[in-house]
């Protein structure tokens, strides 16, 4: 008797040869439908019944994340008061494994009557949808992984990828960057990592701990104790970054030298040191931060000129929930 570990991997392996299958022949109707898709002067009316349906419904969430307007309608409901959301411009996007669904071939006929576009994600391609849509997705597979070859498996795999590829070519298409992802997903980690960027969690002007050049030790400690921001950047008389000094580098100094209060910062200070960009993404100036050989807690932050805008600290990102 076959043991479930290696009938589980049969049934992964299967899985894998039908999407293998599907990127070999995938060709100019998929690039046809990217296309349009992305030319949309409407919604994408994406529908399918059963498996199909669910499958479907998971597809228009995806186009609708990343920025093409869509929305999943159950065949039936369509039929009984749910058509009045289709709009001039919109293009249906229909699924079915075997093209064949009555109730999905019925919505296509009224998707005709308004001339609208339409493209099918089908497993049959002789099939009245395959014939009768615009455009048509080749979604078959040899057979399904379920081992009695009957629940949709491979066949919804297969449409599912189809559909994903589709969002992928189609946000691209459009220049959708994650500054748009994060507008559209605005709550939780995700939205936070999207959307913070350095300007909007850096501490600045008056908060901002900064010498000049030649300061003496004993007058940088009033400023960096007194900011309480764990560093000091060190500038010139016209702004322009020339290093910083932390708390660890204090201790050094301690350490290191008996009369350093008497020395000038300049002496003790970190020399071009790993800065960021204040128009970055936050969660660039935590990935700076952790990725070093040594981490560091706290970035300066320059403008678009290259000179001390701010100062930015790990705390700062953890507490924004990064």
């Amino acid at each position: 008797m076959i043991s479930c570990l290696d009938l589980a991997k049969e049934l992964i392996d299967k899985q894998i040869c039908a999407l293998q299958s599907l990127r070999d022949r995938i060709g100019s109707e998929f690039e046809k439908a990217a296309l349009s898709l992305s030319q949309i002067e409407g919604k994408v009316i994406v529908t399918g019944l059963g498996k199909s349906g669910l499958v479907a419904g998971k597809i228009a969430a995806t186009l609708s994340s990343t920025g093409t307007p869509s929305i999943f309608i159950h065949p039936v409901e369509a039929m009984h008061g749910d058509l009045g959301i289709i709009q001039s411009g919109d293009i249906g996007l229909f699924l079915s494994n075997s093209g064949e669904t009555a109730e999905v071939v019925q919505l296509l006929q009224m998707f005709k009557l308004l001339g609208l576009k339409t493209i099918a994600i089908v497993g049959k391609m002789q099939s009245t949808l395959a014939r009768d849509c615009d455009l048509c997705l080749d979604a078959s597979v040899e057979s399904e992984a379920c081992p009695l070859n009957l629940a949709p498996t491979s066949s919804t795999t297969a449409a599912m990828v189809l559909g994903d590829a589709l969002a992928g070519c189609i946000l691209t298409l459009k220049g959708f960057s994650t500054r748009d992802y994060g507008r559209l997903h605005p709550s939780g980690a995700l939205g936070r990592r999207l959307l913070f960027r350095v300007k909007d969690l850096m501490h600045s002007g008056e908060e901002l701990p900064v010498a000049l050049s030649g300061t003496l030790m004993r007058d940088a400690l009033v400023t960096l104790t007194g900011k309480a921001m764990g560093a000091v950047l060190v500038v010139s008389a016209s702004r322009e970054l020339l290093g910083i000094f932390t708390d660890g580098d204090l201790r050094r100094a301690a350490q290191r030298h008996g009369n350093f209060l008497d020395l000038e910062i300049d002496e003790l200070m970190t020399k071009d040191p790993i800065v960021i960009d204040q128009s970055r993404m936050a969660a660039e100036a935590l990935s700076l931060m952790e990725n070093r050989p040594s981490q560091v807690s706290v970035l300066p932050v320059l403008d678009g000129e290259n000179k001390a805008a701010g100062i930015i600290r790990v705390h700062d990102l953890v507490r924004a929930g990064l």
